[in-house]
Order: C-alpha cells, then sequence, then structure tokens
C-alpha cells in the first residue's frame, strides 16, 4: 500500500467534508456512497490517533485537533492543486533545465552554431551542456538528451537517426608526401595509424571493396585516443591515418588540407543518433531539442 497516497487521499476527502459541512454532500462531490467516506474518516482518524469531528444525527463539527489539521491539510491541497493547475497551464511549453551529452565534433560543427536560436525561441529553457565523447548514463545522470555518432550498443533506450554519413579515410598532403598513398587497405600495415576508441581497442578496420566482399585489416595503431577533435587534429599535423565522418571534415576536405584515401573502399555508414530514456511522457523542452535538431539537420 502506498502510505503517502493514502495519507494525501485522506486529507482531500476530510478537507471535502469538512468544506460541504456534510458527509453525504461530500460523498456526492467525490463520487463516492456516504458509508465510504464516513469510513475513510474512521480510517484517517485511526492513523492520527484522535477524533478529528464531533459527529450528531444533524451536523458535523471540527474537534480542536480537527480544527488543527484541517488548517494544515487545506494549505497542503491547495498548494498541490495549484501546482497541478501550474503544470496543466504550462501544457506543451518548454521550460527548465535540459541536460544534453553530445560528441565534440558535433558541438563544434553544429550545434555550436545553432544553440542561440534554440534560446532565443525557447527563453524558458535552460541548458546544461556535457560536450565530450565519454560514455554517459542517461538514467543516472539525469541527462535528458544524448547525441551519439557511430554503432550504438544494444539498449532499451530510444534512439532516433538524425542523419547517416560516410565514414573517411584521411590524412594530410603533407603526411602522404612523406609516407607514400595506400592503394588497398592492407597497404595499411606500413601506415602509422590514428585510431578512435573510446569503447574499447579497436583490433581491426573493415572496408568493403566495388564487389562487396569485406577487407578486414588487423591494426596496430601509432596514436590511440577517445577525443575524436583530437584525433582531426594529429591527422592534420601529418601525425597519421586516420577515419573520421565525412561531416566532421568537410570543411578540411573542402580545404585540402585532408585528403580521402581508399576511395575505392567504402567504410561502414556512421549514424547520427539523438537518444532519450522513454517516449512516454516525454518533457516538453526534450520534445523541442529532437524536433529542433531534425529541423536543422534536414
Amino acid at each position: 500500500m502506498d502510505h503517502n497516497k493514502d495519507l494525501f487521499d485522506g486529507m482531500v476527502l476530510f478537507c471535502t467534508v469538512v468544506a460541504q459541512e456534510s458527509m453525504s454532500a461530500a460523498a456526492k462531490v467525490l463520487g463516492h456512497t456516504p458509508s465510504h467516506v464516513s469510513k475513510e474518516i474512521a480510517r484517517l482518524e485511526t492513523r492520527l490517533g484522535t477524533r478529528l469531528l464531533n459527529r450528531t444525527t444533524r451536523r458535523l463539527s471540527l474537534t480542536e485537533s480537527g480544527r488543527i489539521y484541517y488548517e494544515n491539510a487545506r494549505r497542503i491541497v491547495e498548494d498541490a492543486r495549484a501546482m497541478q493547475d501550474r503544470l496543466h497551464s504550462l501544457g506543451d511549453r518548454p521550460f527548465g533545465e535540459l541536460r544534453m551529452s553530445v560528441p565534440v565534433v558535433f558541438a563544434h560543427g553544429w550545434l555550436n552554431q545553432w544553440l542561440p536560436e534554440f534560446l532565443d525561441r525557447y527563453p524558458d529553457v535552460n541548458l546544461h551542456l556535457d560536450i565530450s565523447e565519454r560514455h554517459s548514463d542517461i538514467i543516472g545522470e539525469g541527462i535528458d538528451l544524448l547525441v551519439r555518432i557511430g554503432t550504438l550498443p544494444s539498449s532499451d533506450l530510444v534512439a532516433r537517426e538524425l542523419l547517416s554519413t560516410r565514414g573517411l579515410t584521411v590524412a594530410s598532403p603533407s603526411y602522404l608526401k612523406r609516407n607514400g598513398i595506400p592503394h588497398h587497405p592492407t597497404d595499411l600495415k606500413d601506415h602509422d595509424l590514428i585510431d578512435f576508441s573510446f569503447h574499447g581497442v579497436n583490433q581491426s578496420w573493415a572496408y568493403a571493396g566495388q564487389g562487396g566482399e569485406v577487407v578486414t585489416v588487423p591494426i596496430s595503431p601509432r596514436i590511440r585516443c577517445d577525443d575524436a577533435h583530437t584525433e582531426k587534429v594529429l591527422a592534420l599535423a601529418g601525425c597519421g591515418i586516420t577515419r573520421l565522418p565525412e561531416i566532421s571534415c568537410q570543411t578540411e576536405l573542402e580545404a585540402g588540407t585532408l585528403v580521402p584515401i581508399l576511395t575505392a573502399f567504402e567504410n561502414p555508414p556512421l549514424g547520427i543518433h539523438v537518444i532519450y530514456a522513454s517516449r512516454e511522457n516525454l518533457p516538453a523542452k526534450t520534445r523541442a531539442m529532437i524536433d529542433f535538431l531534425v529541423e536543422k539537420i534536414r
């Protein structure tokens, strides 16, 4: 039994009886029988260990304990109803603190440019941003939304794909000039590799050939890191070959500071997902950000 709910229901029933000055009138208001109301008042008095009402055949009157209980219970019930009315009045209007965890490349590449528009559109929403590649506990940390790039682990969370991007193998022109251009994935064994491996150590890189065959290449990277931005910076500095989502290096590809290689072999596509705990009773602030991201991506 939920004793807190039982106690609150007893407060509501008692306050209604006092307001109506009659158990039968209170029963009509609450949709109960008079006998049910009478039994519930008796149960409430037993739980509190004191008589609240003096009963006669014609009228009810408050005892001294009943008067004290009524004054306090009435405030609690009124506050609860006011809070409920407040929440109902807010309806679908986004408000409150929105906690988000997003990857560095997504924040630097897109989100940072979009946030002023979101904040202007939803003035009652405050943002708490975790910009990192770490594996966040959405439930344990009270996070409203995650944005993640790549293959998602199996879970009970809801994941909505925002878009799918190509994975590219890239290097700087200076690195390729010094070390030569690999023409087949197996050539990578002779090169310095930079690997993103936050969720564990990758043992291989997989590629799809033109005939559909999968080419799996064992790797022994010179550099492993858990920050995609650092991964890109090191590649730009000529430290080695790496694999990046196309969306995270478009500017560098257009400028020629990174060059795509092994273009005859496809990297597995990378999905960008927004992740949240449940579709049920989704707060308006969370729904607003999901819809906003979908709108901006499109």
